[in-house]
């Protein structure tokens, strides 16, 4: 398997349909970006590695992160948010990916182990020929106690996600996420 890559700018972004009155298999509204109304956080200011440091590197301002047979990586925000804009442009690998997920989450399970709350986006790994699945969660109560509240929602992808960078965000209120 070749190595999985994603290239991330200096925030996180992630996509979350959320609500019935979504159709999945249209693209969003095109031209509305709130990141140009809210500022970047530096990669090395606002984040740290938790796992496999020699799997990342950082090239003008992007953060690429890949997986090979013995790891991948992951990082974290330095401190909590409560609510924000979180993004990035990611570009998938392609081929054989089976068994392999590339995702980005939001979660407070440091804060509340057991019981924690998580929204994520994900994208199941593939087969030769098949396309890749864009799945997203919503979860309260995450605590594996069968008292979880959630939503589980997954997407067929009217592009190729391997052929270019595209760019996923979610945008979280204190009301409400989108």
């Amino acid at each position: 398997m070749g190595n999985s890559l994603i290239s991330l700018l200096s925030i996180f972004h992630l996509l979350v349909l959320w609500g019935s009155s979504v159709n999945a298999y249209w693209p969003p509204s095109p031209g509305y970006w709130p990141s140009s109304k809210v500022g970047s956080l530096n990669f090395y200011k606002g984040f740290r590695n938790l796992w496999g440091p020699q799997h990342q590197r950082m090239d003008q301002n992007a953060l690429t992160i890949w997986l090979d047979r013995t790891s991948g990586s992951g990082f974290k925000s330095v401190k909590p948010f409560r609510s924000g804009y979180f993004g990035a442009n990611i570009k998938l690998q392609p081929g054989y990916t089976a068994g392999v997920i590339t995702s980005l989450y939001l979660s407070n399970n440091e804060a509340h182990p057991g019981f924690h709350d998580e929204v994520d986006i994900e994208f199941l790994g593939t087969t030769f020929g098949k396309p890749y699945t864009l799945q997203t969660n919503v979860y309260i109560r995450g605590s594996g106690d069968g008292k979880i509240i959630g939503r589980e929602m997954k997407f067929r992808l009217w592009f190729d996600p391997t052929k270019d960078f595209h760019h996923y965000a979610i945008l979280w209120s204190p009301r409400e996420i989108m």
